[in-house]
């Protein structure tokens, strides 16, 4: 880790995205996005004056991370792509803009921000966190695999080569004396930062990534006309309001396999293009209920289930297809697969959480 973080993230740092709750028993339908390439140059400043951003489509409003509970500032997105960067334009209606971390790295969601996570294959392992605050400061890290899975590493030193952002503030930065509208931020992620190899073209026209945003609002205090946290009657700081674009059920950014579609439309800003979820990501959802089941029934019982009964599995349909999945387990782990019905790939999910797919 740089600066005074230590080697590894520990779940006190990241209390607000990594405190695990009971799994949501509601069925939760990841948010989808059809975002389009732009022909035009988009300058970062904020604002996004140009004429694709102002006919490019708003997400749907965030809600809260643990359910369909309507947040008390809003919160939305819109995206466009071009050969070089993935562009994201957030604007959020805040009454106090405010924010006092200015060293990179640090750890940004102790201020309000806005935060940005990238899958690009959607096999969960291997993504992309990105945090910033209304100064600009910008937090971003590698993650090998997800929180709390054994082997789990946080490459806090991992920077994006080339990441533009820039702030625009619809009303004045830290003064109490005056109503802001909010703030709005605008940022170029560079796809060349997602290649495995110098030679790979990875550019994602007419695919799609696994995405979600979250924002991190906190009640204020106020002293000598300063902001900070809130605190209670005790001494500690009073929970932070976690505010998502696709629904967790839970308090845990860091479930990839629950974050929402955005698909790279190669047609122009207006042009009508729909997105469907492909019904393997569908079965791709109930095979992680099921790793998530499992690993459950491991902490109970010391070892894996033997079968898929064993995890009061119920009959799976899914578009009018029944699915049946297995679990392998031998020596050093364990795999829950099935063959899809619609495409004849076999599906899996390992013990470490990661997802697999072969022809």
């Amino acid at each position: 880790m740089k600066n005074h973080h230590s080697t590894y993230l520990t779940f006190s740092l990241f209390l607000f995205s990594i405190t695990f709750y009971a799994q949501s028993k509601k069925e939760i339908i990841p948010q989808t996005y059809v975002a389009h390439k732009t022909s035009e140059l988009i300058t970062i400043d904020g604002k996004a004056n140009e004429s694709d951003w102002k006919n490019a489509k708003w997400t749907s409003d965030f809600i809260d991370i643990e359910s369909d509970k309507t947040p008390k500032y809003q919160t939305r997105v819109k995206m466009l792509w071009d050969d070089n960067y993935y562009y994201i334009f957030a604007e959020m209606k805040e009454p106090h803009v405010w924010g006092d971390i200015t060293q990179r790295d640090a750890v940004i969601f102790y201020n309000n921000d806005f935060e940005v996570f990238i899958d690009t294959n959607g096999d969960t392992h291997n993504y992309y966190e990105l945090e910033i605050n209304a100064l600009n400061t910008v937090w971003d890290l590698f993650l090998i695999k997800p929180y709390g899975i054994s082997g789990s590493r946080v490459l806090n030193n991992w920077d994006y080569s080339d990441l533009k952002s820039a702030i625009n503030i619809k009303g004045t930065l830290n003064n109490p004396n005056d109503i802001d509208k909010g703030w709005t931020l605008e940022i170029a992620i560079p796809f060349k930062d997602f290649r495995k190899s110098r030679k790979r073209n990875n550019i994602p026209s007419n695919q799609f990534y696994r995405v979600n945003f979250s924002r991190v609002n906190w009640d204020f205090d106020l002293e000598n006309g300063k902001y900070s946290r809130k605190k209670n009657k005790k001494g500690r700081f009073l929970p932070e309001y976690n505010w998502v674009w696709s629904p967790m059920g839970v308090i845990n950014m860091h479930k990839p396999e629950k974050w929402g579609y955005v698909y790279f439309s190669s047609k122009e800003v207006g042009s009508n293009v729909t997105f469907e979820i492909p019904k393997d990501e569908k079965i791709k959802w109930k095979l992680y209920e099921l790793f998530h089941a499992n690993r459950t029934f491991q902490t109970k019982n010391n070892q894996s289930a033997k079968s898929i009964s064993d995890l009061e599995h119920s009959k799976i349909i899914i578009d009018e297809k029944e699915i049946n999945p297995t679990i392998e387990t031998y020596k050093f782990g364990w795999t829950i697969s099935v063959q899809s019905p619609f495409t004849n790939h076999i599906l899996s999910v390992k013990e470490d959480g990661k997802f697999l797919k072969k022809k």
